[in-house]
C-alpha cells in the first residue's frame, strides 16, 4: 500500500492544484518511484490511498498496466482519515495476510525485496538516521526489536510490515497509526531494522527541490 490521501499543507502553494504524490522531481512524479521500486521488488499488487485531488491520481496512474502492475484505489472523505485509519480503510483490499505500507512522500532506494517476508511480529519498522527536522528521533531498536525509548532513537522511515490484527477492533474511521504501534511496542510486538542508505522525507518546497537537484545530477 502506498499512503497517498494527505493534504500536504507543507507543500502549499504546490499541493493546492496537485496531490503531493505527483510532485515531480528528476523528471517524473514522487509516486512513480515508488511504484518502479515495488515492481522490480516483485510486487505487482498496490492499494492506493486518496482524499485530496484524488482523481488526479487515478488519472495518471489508471489501472497500473503502463507502470507493470495493478493498482486497487481506497478512496476516503476529504480531509482524509489519518495513517492509521486509511489504512484500517483499506484493508478489505489488503487481504488477511501482512502487507508492505509506504508513505508516499518520501524518497529512498531501500531495497523492498528484503521486506518479502512475514514478521513474528504484528509490525515491523524500517528506521534511518534522524534528519535535520526530526534531531531526537522517534523509536529506539534494540538488535531487532522497537522500543518507544532507547540509548539512540532513530527515525520512522514511513516503511512498515503490518500484520491486519494491528488494527483488529478499530472502527473505520479517522484515526493515527503511531499509538498502536505504541501498544504493540509495549507488548513486545513491533521488529525492526535500520536502513543507513538514502532516504528523504519530502516535507517542504525546499526538500522537493533539493531531491530534484539530486536525481538530476
Amino acid at each position: 500500500m502506498i499512503l497517498a490521501a494527505g493534504r500536504g499543507e507543507r507543500m502549499r502553494p504546490l499541493t493546492d492544484t496537485t496531490p503531493k504524490p505527483l510532485l515531480e522531481a528528476g523528471g517524473k512524479p514522487l509516486i512513480q518511484y515508488h511504484i518502479e521500486a515495488l515492481r522490480e521488488a516483485g510486487f505487482r499488487e498496490l492499494v492506493i490511498n486518496h482524499a485530496h485531488l484524488g482523481e488526479q491520481l487515478v488519472q495518471r496512474l489508471g489501472s497500473g498496466e503502463a507502470l507493470g502492475v495493478q493498482i486497487d484505489y481506497s478512496a476516503e472523505p476529504e480531509g482524509a482519515l489519518e495513517t492509521g485509519g486509511g489504512i484500517r480503510h483499506a484493508l478489505p483490499l489488503l487481504g488477511e495476510q501482512p502487507f508492505l505500507v509506504v508513505n508516499g512522500d518520501i524518497w529512498t532506494d531501500y531495497p523492498y525485496r528484503s521486506l518479502y517476508r512475514e514478521p513474528g511480529k504484528l509490525a515491523h519498522l524500517v528506521l534511518v538516521d534522524n534528519p535535520p527536522h526530526n534531531p531526537d528521533g522517534d523509536f529506539g531498536l534494540e538488535g531487532d526489536r522497537v522500543t518507544e525509548q532507547g540509548t539512540r532513537k532513530l527515525t520512522f522511515s514511513g516503511i512498515g510490515l503490518y500484520h491486519p490484527e494491528l488494527f483488529a477492533g478499530r472502527p473505520d474511521s479517522a484515526f493515527p497509526l503511531a499509538p498502536l504501534l505504541r501498544r504493540a511496542m509495549q507488548q513486545g510486538q513491533v521488529s525492526g531494522e535500520y536502513y543507513p542508505g538514502p532516504w528523504m522525507d519530502i516535507g517542504s518546497p525546499q526538500r522537493l527541490a533539493e531531491l530534484d537537484r539530486k536525481l538530476r545530477a
